[in-house]
């Protein structure tokens, strides 16, 4: 934490690239699961979706390996537009950030909230046998960003 965030190339549902900088000026929370069609990580992904969303300023990005075309087809199901990216190209966010699972191919449960001006503030890393992550936790770094 204090460091700079690493930047990265993930693919969102539209195909587009998307990066640090798909948020600029804004605290961004960076949720890495390993699918969004797991329960675990789908309500995650739908509480702090909601959660994110009432806080002006604020922007949260759920990245996992899941192809673009079934992030779509989840973010149609959820309601929840804009808020996941694909890291299946090349894994440059899991190995930017540590939570790639290079053997099996996935991203490890981890939460990051980056600043405004693109400084870690807080990580947790969330092993899969803890449970859910510390969602207050990162609700506070983030009110605490803004």
């Amino acid at each position: 934490m204090g460091e700079q965030a690493p930047d990265f190339t993930a693919v969102g549902p539209d195909m587009e690239a998307v990066g640090l900088s798909w948020a600029p000026d804004t605290v961004r929370v960076l949720c890495s699961v390993p699918s969004v069609d797991t329960p675990v990580c789908d309500r995650q992904t739908r509480f702090l979706g909601t959660e994110i969303a009432a806080l002006p300023g604020a922007e949260l990005l759920t990245l996992s390996v899941d192809l673009p075309f079934a992030q779509r087809r989840w973010c149609g199901a959820s309601g929840l537009e804009g808020i996941v990216a694909s890291d299946h190209r090349d894994l440059s966010f899991g190995l930017a950030y540590g939570v790639a699972v290079k053997e099996l191919r996935l991203l490890s449960r981890a939460l990051f909230v980056v600043d405004a001006g693109g400084t870690v503030r807080h990580a947790q890393y969330v092993d899969a046998s803890d449970g859910p992550a510390d969602h207050e936790a990162v609700l506070k770094a983030v009110r605490d960003c803004l």
